[in-house]
């Protein structure tokens, strides 16, 4: 690796599998301090030995834990929001519930995180110059291009992109940029058990690749390095984008 991440911290959440997983290996590979954090403790335990990251719970639903950690961990350069709650169906289909639900974890959440630590590092631009990347993990599925049966997962990323494009233009002037990655269909153990509660899921499976145009899914470690690009100062000129990587799902 380049260490291209050295001196910077980075907190990431949803960090136990899937992306979130492959972007804090990413980043500390790249010299990053990470603080991995996770709902499920037990997913945590593979950090094991893993050097430059730390590990913690963190239910990002719970502001208060939020709040707690965000003055434990104290300045970070690298936020990156991974949690998330995928709902399958149409708009006839959805629950108040899963509707809540999905606002909550999809986007309240990555703005609670935001509020958390926006404040050090505003701070510490001021008195050293040092700028602060947040990348908020949104979707191609809906937010960027339609497709059936995501209408509240597609209507709770497309907000993502929105926050992302305000947190910009908010902080744009003040060392801050935030970017949103919108990821295709990637082979994760979200995914997984997706595919796994429907009725035919070899079935499943071969549907969820054949809606990508190259033909299969992506692996998350395909998608950790555009993480890394922009937890970088390479991406020091990008603020406010939906960076799609995809698979030619929106050529």
């Amino acid at each position: 690796m380049t260490q291209r991440l050295a001196g910077k911290t980075a907190f990431v959440t949803a960090a136990g599998q899937g992306i979130g997983r492959a972007c804090a290996l990413a980043f500390a590979a790249e010299g990053a301090q990470v603080w991995a954090t996770d709902v499920d403790e037990k997913l945590l335990e593979g950090y094991a030995g893993v050097p430059n990251v730390s590990t913690r719970r963190l239910d990002a639903l719970d502001d208060a834990a939020i709040s707690a950690r965000a003055k434990e961990v104290g300045t970070i350069q690298v936020l990156l929001n991974c949690t998330g709650f995928v709902h399958h169906g149409t708009a006839l289909d959805a629950s108040d519930e899963e509707w809540d639900l999905a606002f909550r974890l999809n986007v309240r959440a990555q703005w609670k995180m935001a509020q958390a630590f926006l404040p050090a590092m505003l701070e510490n631009h001021a008195r050293t110059g040092v700028s602060g990347s947040i990348i908020n993990v949104a979707s191609i599925a809906s937010s960027i291009r339609g497709l059936p049966m995501r209408f509240v997962y597609g209507a709770s990323k497309a907000a993502v992109i929105g926050m992302t494009k305000a947190i910009a233009a908010d902080f744009v002037t003040r060392g801050i940029r935030c970017n949103a990655l919108c990821p295709g269909t990637v082979d994760t153990p979200s995914l997984a058990e997706r595919i796994n509660a429907f009725a035919d899921p070899v079935q499943a499976r071969k549907d969820f690749i054949a809606r990508q145009p190259m033909g299969r899914l992506a692996t998350a470690q395909e998608i950790a390095p555009l993480a890394v690009f922009l937890a970088s100062d390479e991406s020091a000129f990008c603020t406010g984008n939906a960076y799609a990587c995809d698979g030619g799902m929106t050529i």
